[in-house]
């Protein structure tokens, strides 16, 4: 018995349509895994009450740009580098110079755009000096005097007029700002595990994307 086997059709056709079709699964395989590492990575902050505002930090890209490629990439990175990789290892915050960390309480506000506010900006904004209240054994304060609580939507501390300052009626202390010598971080992020689910996902992706 004699075999004999032949190929039907144009082969550089059809190995260019498999080379096409494994470059549209890789790209489509890749910007999957890219999009849900970002997706995965702003879901752990929103869900550690840390705001959307910084998940929106992370951001993919995804190349070559403009064109499929089997050797098709994907890039996740933050916009936030330093607060992230705190949250995601853990850190000790000390101040610099070694003085005080200030940490403003509700009652400090904010500065102007939404600014956070330090002791100095307070100040400056309020034209008073904070006074400084040291408690052994407990974080020390910042607090600011003669100030009394406003009435209406506002709401919030404001310095207290000419007249209350004459009887004292309605006015008060009031700490604007905590000192403690550091703060810790604990580990709230897990970007290593969020990665490795996805590259170890990313197989499978271009197996489903090719047979699609």
């Amino acid at each position: 018995m004699k075999l004999a086997a032949a190929l039907s059709g144009d082969l550089r056709k059809i190995m260019a349509e498999e080379v096409k079709a494994a470059e549209d699964a890789v790209t489509a395989a890749m910007r999957q895994a890219a999009d849900g590492l970002k997706a995965d990575l702003r879901r752990q902050i929103t869900e550690a009450g840390m705001g959307q505002r910084l998940a929106n930090t992370w951001r993919a890209e995804h190349y070559p740009k403009g064109r499929n490629s089997i050797k098709a990439a994907g890039f996740v990175f933050t916009k936030a580098p330093t607060i992230i990789r705190a949250f995601d290892e853990g850190a000790v915050i000390k101040s610099r110079h070694g003085f005080w960390l200030a940490i403003p309480t509700p009652a400090a506000g904010t500065g102007a755009r939404g600014r956070r506010m330090t002791p100095g900006l307070w100040e400056q904004m309020h034209g008073n000096r904070l006074r400084f209240i040291y408690r052994r054994g407990a974080p020390s304060l910042l607090v600011a005097e003669n100030m009394r609580a406003r009435t209406g939507k506002r709401g919030g501390f404001g310095h207290g007029s000419a007249s209350a300052l004459r009887t004292g009626r309605g006015l008060a202390t009031v700490v604007m700002f905590i000192l403690v010598l550091q703060v810790s971080l604990k580990k709230r992020l897990d970007v290593n595990a969020a990665a490795e689910r996805w590259a170890d996902a990313l197989p499978g992706l271009i197996v489903g994307n090719w047979r699609s």
